[in-house]
């Protein structure tokens, strides 16, 4: 049976500090957010007041500096994203590598911004594997050590993902529906705002041949979040964070539905974060502005970049770095159509919330093609690629798969903000463009090569091109 999901701004607030309590409450008080129940309240699409406050609600949550009272820690599970318990209680508050290893989101997303990306000292450890252990080595044999992103635009990301993973699917089943129809087979290519997934070859007994896919998984949905590309959603990466990084459980995962549990992590406290607290993060993050390329006011730069744009792309790093792609809808769905258990979606509810980001001011900004979609300037393209080779390793220092995909294989990374966000590369372990730029192997040796092989006053052309993606 589908459950009511409270999503409307009245209903968040709710589970917020209630203004008695808060008045009741001494300045010295060690009080931290101070989580409550929820109040059911119908979904549909927001009003921009309503918007506006669920989105000042997700901020409160993101920069919040989590306590034990709330249920910060987690003594008696790890960090691994299906709930697994602990051997035995960690008495640890904090572990640099198995975590809880921050007791805000803003902790390591704030360069430079609230939001932003983090330096090498905020990488974070993916033990991928290891599902009840905790670490206290960095040995690349025992965890992946990864950067952090920034999330500007990661509303406009999801719902490109969501709009490819769309059609992709509809490519599918019509070459099923005329396999099955005509009785032979049918080669259909995977193509979907100008990306390439490469093809598959639906059979007339159903089958589907997808030896010949390409940078994505086989069940053909665009998963545009993390250094791999294996997560599909901001709610997803949301409950996957706040457990890992904090210790503060999402009901919809570590709750009584899911483990029988209400304090799976024996820490004394029950239903730590509702689903309302998951969606006002979400819409926190899914309504963040996108970085903007800064036409320079220094002529001489202004020159450069100029030279440079033409460059990036006739060198090849535009076939992966695509300077945009086109969305048909601005209406972000909460939750959305491709999560499977353990993240609340679409088909489990009986309305998702709607968050129409065209109410906001930035998403007016935004260029439009002549059908009237907007063109999103991410630099990617939301495909996973191999980046090493016999020639070139730099890329490839990881030796543990993530949700099979392999250990030299990364999700294009977007661009929109480089300028603002070093250091690079998946490991936050290189310093300057340069660097990252001759780095690149695999699928992007040509245009690395093209890179290489260029003349001085056009490599620093690019670099000029690159630095003018900012964060403001």
């Amino acid at each position: 049976m589908k459950t009511v999901f409270s999503l409307m701004a009245s209903a968040v607030t709710a589970t917020f500090m209630s203004a008695a309590l808060a008045e009741s409450m001494l300045p010295w008080e060690d009080d931290g957010v101070l989580l409550g129940g929820t109040t059911a309240a119908p979904a549909g699409e927001l009003s921009k007041e309503a918007l506006d406050q669920l989105i000042e609600e997700g901020e409160t949550l993101f920069v919040a500096k989590f306590n034990k009272r709330e249920g910060a820690g987690r003594p008696g599970a790890t960090q691994a994203i299906i709930p697994t318990k602990q051997r035995h209680l960690n008495d640890q508050q904090f572990a640099r590598l198995a975590g809880p290893d921050a007791q805000a989101c803003s902790s390591c997303h704030n360069d430079p911004v609230i939001g932003g990306a983090g330096d090498f000292v905020t990488n974070v450890f993916v033990s991928e594997g290891f599902a009840n252990a905790n670490f206290d080595t960095s040995d690349p044999q025992f965890s992946n050590e990864r950067g952090t992103n920034h999330l500007l635009g990661a509303g406009l990301i999801e719902l490109l993902a969501r709009e490819m993973s769309a059609e992709l699917v509809k490519i599918r089943n019509d070459a099923l529906h005329k396999a099955a129809t005509e009785g032979v087979a049918v080669k259909a290519p995977l193509v979907t705002k100008g990306v390439s997934f490469g093809s598959i070859t639906a059979l007339p007994d159903g089958l589907v041949d997808l030896r010949k896919i390409d940078g994505i998984d086989t069940d053909l949905v665009v998963r545009p979040f993390s250094q791999k590309g294996v997560m599909t959603s901001l709610r997803q990466f949301t409950v996957n964070a706040m457990n890992h990084h904090h210790g503060m459980q999402a009901t919809e995962r570590f709750g009584t539905r899911w483990t029988g549990e209400g304090d799976f992590d024996a820490d004394g406290v029950i239903n730590e974060l509702s689903a309302d607290n998951i969606s006002a993060l979400v819409a926190w993050q899914a309504t963040l502005r996108v970085p903007l390329e800064k036409v320079p006011e220094n002529a001489e730069w202004h020159a450069a970049a100029t030279l440079g744009k033409e460059a990036f792309k006739s060198q090849g790093c535009a076939d992966c770095h695509r300077t945009e792609l086109p969305l048909t809808s601005l209406k972000f769905n909460d939750p959305g159509p491709f999560d499977v258990a353990g993240t609340l979606n679409s088909q489990q509810v009986e309305a998702p919330a709607v968050y129409d980001l065209a109410l906001l001011e930035w998403t007016q900004q935004l260029p439009r093609n002549e059908n009237g979609h907007v063109l999103v300037p991410l630099f990617g393209d939301l495909k996973r690629h191999t980046m090493t080779d016999r020639v070139n390793t730099l890329l490839g220092n990881e030796l543990l798969s993530q949700r099979f995909v392999g250990r030299d294989v990364f999700m294009t990374s977007e661009l929109w903000g480089i300028a603002s966000t070093a250091p690079y590369g998946h490991r936050n372990d290189f310093t300057a463009l340069d660097e990252i730029i001759l780095a690149h192997g695999g699928d992007a040796r040509t245009s690395r090569d093209a890179y290489a092989a260029a003349t001085r006053e056009d490599q620093i052309a690019i670099i000029a091109f690159l630095k003018t993606l900012v964060i403001e």
